[in-house]
């Protein structure tokens, strides 16, 4: 997440969050704090994670407090064990408490996302094949989910509907079949561009061949009926395997010789990893 474009989304992004959270002013710590407090903190994972979004995590509390002090002590793409200390902020405490919530749930959903992902890269290692995500992301939040998913080992899907052609089975339906849909994107995208079209039978494997389509899309097939279209396909375009994806049924699909397989649960249902950020130190 370093190129300019990417950095004016996370200021943006990180500002609305804080916004939101925080609105005119954080009462329990004006209240609570004269202010002047100064001390230290740090933030441990308390079950084993992935790092992910770390770099983030400081940058919340630079965006309140540019004043904050904060030290990575891991970096994106470890693996820690519970117990690991991650990193630490020091400098006014008030500040710091009030960027504390926003900060995890950023911080949690990224390591959750990189830690699943790295599970089902696991279970797949040793085949040829590749796990993606997909545009099943928190609104406002791809780009942190997409990255999440990089850390983790796996790669992205297209990242919107802008950057990637995939015709899926509503727009068959509203466009007459696969043959019509596919003769009228190809009039109208440029050549550079490749067109994936989403099948559910081994009918409609053979209508998106006919059109010449560049990839396919086997959703919601059985296992059995996977190994059928490869075996037709005969690697001629690449093969996708999406929908009812999860940690027992990955491999067995991989092993049914796919080159890609979407999974929605990465982003859409992940469980967010569990990391503290306790004061460990107060002057003042």
């Amino acid at each position: 997440m370093d190129r300019i474009g990417e950095r004016h989304q996370l200021t943006d992004l990180i500002r609305r969050a804080l916004d939101e959270d925080v609105g005119p002013g954080d009462i329990t710590t004006v209240a609570a704090l004269t202010g002047d407090e100064r001390g230290g903190a740090r933030a441990t994972a308390k079950s084993p994670l992935v790092v992910a979004g770390i770099e983030l995590f400081g940058e919340v509390f630079h965006t309140l407090d540019p004043g904050l002090r904060f030290t990575a002590l891991r970096r994106d793409g470890e693996r820690v064990e519970a117990g690991t200390l991650l990193a630490e902020v020091s400098g006014r405490l008030a500040p710091l408490l009030t960027a504390e919530r926003v900060a995890l749930n950023l911080f949690q959903r990224m390591a959750g996302i990189a830690t699943l992902t790295r599970s089902y890269v696991e279970r797949v290692a040793g085949l040829p094949v590749k796990i993606l995500d997909t545009r099943k992301t928190v609104p406002g939040l791809r780009l942190l989910d997409k990255y999440a998913v990089r850390v983790g080992g796996g790669f992205n899907h297209r990242f919107a509907l802008y950057d990637g052609v995939l015709i899926k089975d509503n727009h068959i339906a509203a466009a007459g079949g696969i043959g019509p849909a596919v003769r009228r994107v190809r009039a109208r995208i440029p050549h550079t561009l490749k067109v994936e079209v989403e099948v559910r039978t081994a009918a409609e494997l053979e209508e998106a061949l006919a059109a010449g389509v560049d990839a396919v899309m086997l959703d919601n097939m059985s296992t059995a009926e996977m190994a059928a279209a490869v075996r037709r396909i005969a690697g001629r375009i690449p093969c996708e395997a999406s929908g009812n994806m999860n940690l027992d049924r990955v491999r067995e699909v991989a092993e049914a010789g796919v080159a890609l397989i979407s999974v929605g649960a990465l982003t859409h249902s992940v469980a967010a990893a569990d990391i503290s950020l306790d004061v460990t130190e107060r002057e003042g």
